[in-house]
């Protein structure tokens, strides 16, 4: 994964991960100078240039892969998307400084209309900005488990998924008993996430692993590749979902086949967001999977997901300035280039809309649902009626697929949003930072449908 595909992944496929005004931290292989002074006051004024669009000065003092990943126009797109989102710009707290291995970060925290956000500069020892972060700041909230998480009723084990340069480390929740267990797979959505897929407070991955395995269904999750290895996929220009997702899920699923606690026949993979486009792609290359979930899995393509969010959020007020319908022209004209791609834009690492053309052309015409009803596998849909990012109509598109099939069920819950919270009213990003956890009705279909 480069960091374009990475930085889109956060910030640009809006339509499959929450949406923050995030920019990917660009990572490489660490320069051997002393360590830099201090850079608070550098990095205060870098925001002070930020608020006043001077762009250039801010790009000029990029290191040369970061001049590649982040030219002056995806600079202004970053952070007139941060005010399209929380408003405008208030003022900014004092900077905390980092030390991050060979790299010092400093974090600034800057008050919006409508919220906060952290910018991070990151510094090299050379003194040049090696990466950029804007996303908002942790939550003060530490997570807590659910109610119908039973401690008793299972174990947690760290593992290793896969081998060697990609290894990637996870957590194996098996029940309490010697099994052996059915198991469940938690395969990701876009960006790079941790195993329990956190967003603020909220952790929809732990949240399913300490239910399913409270109740006797193992649950193995691990950290993605893109959240492990940013600085060796930095180097790749040729990437596709079977290096970002596919080959890791493949991996995790070996991995339960081989403990003598998991039933080998009975290994599921539960896909959410960018995880249940792919759970088909997955079963295809693994014709031993006892069967998918698919979790607010898109079927529409990744480039219209992406306008139809952005048109769904810019006029939720009932409003579109000038900034936000630049934003909805921009993913106008990435549908567009996608369209147009040709295998010798692959070859020559071309980027659209921040995204090697490779990964374009790896999923433009993929029908996850088509490619579902082509397996023989057991599949149950899972949606909720107030996702605003993979909508109901990506349901009814699965249904219409697989309709009729005796081994499919479809299940949509009217309260739930993209992470699976219950909400109420229209769903904005904002809901995604309130503390919640997965409702026990979810938990339960999903181990009533393992069992069954």
């Amino acid at each position: 994964m480069t960091a374009r595909l990475a930085r889109l992944s956060l910030a640009a496929l809006v339509a499959l991960v929450p949406v923050s005004s995030a920019m990917a931290l660009r990572a490489q292989t660490p320069p051997t100078q002393a360590a830099a002074s201090s850079r608070v006051t550098e990095t205060e004024a870098l925001v002070d240039a930020l608020v006043a669009r001077q762009f250039p000065k801010i790009t000029a003092l990029f290191d040369d892969a970061m001049k590649g990943a982040m030219p002056d126009d995806s600079l202004q797109k970053a952070w007139d998307g941060a005010m399209v989102q929380l408003g405008a710009f208030a003022r900014r707290g004092p900077g905390r400084e980092q030390r991050r291995g060979t790299y010092t970060a400093v974090m600034v925290l800057c008050d919006f209309a409508n919220g906060k956000m952290d910018v991070t500069f990151v510094f090299s020892d050379t003194g040049r900005i090696a990466g950029l972060q804007m996303r908002p700041p942790a939550p003060d909230v530490s997570y807590a488990p659910p109610d119908y998480a039973v401690p008793s009723a299972y174990t947690d084990r760290e593992v290793t998924v896969g081998g060697g340069e990609w290894a990637l480390p996870g957590t194996l929740s098996l029940p309490a008993g010697t099994g052996p267990f059915s198991a469940v797979v938690l395969v990701h959505g876009s960006g790079p996430n941790d195993r329990d897929e956190s967003f603020g407070p909220n952790k929809t991955f732990k949240d399913l692993a300490l239910g399913l395995a409270s109740r006797g269904v193992a649950v193995l999750r691990y950290d993605k590749r893109t959240f492990v290895h940013r600085a060796k996929l930095d180097a790749f220009t040729h990437v596709t979902v079977k290096e970002e997702t596919i080959d890791d899920a493949l991996a995790a699923v070996a991995l339960l086949r081989r403990d003598p606690a998991i039933d080998p026949a009975k290994v599921f993979v539960l896909g959410h967001s960018l995880g249940g486009m792919l759970a088909p792609r997955i079963a295809a290359a693994d014709p031993k999977l006892a069967g998918i979930i698919v979790m607010a899995g898109p079927v529409r393509s990744l480039d219209q997901a992406v306008f139809d969010q952005y048109t769904y959020l810019f006029n939720a007020d009932g409003t579109v300035t000038a900034a936000e319908q630049k934003r909805i022209d921009d993913a106008r004209e990435t549908i567009a280039a996608v369209a147009n791609l040709t295998a010798e834009d692959a070859k020559s690492g071309r980027i659209i809309g921040g995204v090697p053309a490779s990964y374009w052309l790896d999923l433009r015409g993929f029908d996850p649902a088509a490619a579902a009803a082509r397996l023989p596998h057991r599949i149950l849909v899972l949606q909720g009626a107030r996702d605003y990012q993979v909508t109901v109509e990506d349901f009814e598109r699965w249904k219409t697929g697989l309709g009729g099939r005796p081994n499919v069920q479809f299940r949509l819950y009217p309260a739930l949003n993209h992470l699976f919270l219950p909400g109420t009213g229209k769903s904005m990003p904002a809901e995604y930072s309130v503390p919640g956890h997965v409702p026990v009705e979810v938990i339960t279909d999903i181990v009533g449908w393992v069992k069954g």
